[in-house]
């Protein structure tokens, strides 16, 4: 076990912290992730980017 938590991001953060979070969740990066998320959110009618958006904003806690 690493210990890792998924958190919002307070220091990487456009909106509300939830990609940059995940990113540093994962060791991602955070611009590739979020290029891949609009993308997906865009061009996928049976994606609710915005909804799965608006609700991690509401459940996962800030750092």
């Amino acid at each position: 076990m690493t210990g890792k938590k998924l958190l919002r991001s307070t220091n990487d953060k456009w909106v509300a912290g939830i990609l940059g979070g995940i990113a540093e969740y994962l060791d991602w990066d955070p611009a590739i992730l979020r290029l891949a998320y609009v993308l997906l959110t865009v061009f996928s009618a049976g994606f609710p980017g915005i909804l799965i958006y608006i609700f991690l904003w509401i459940v996962m806690p800030k750092q």
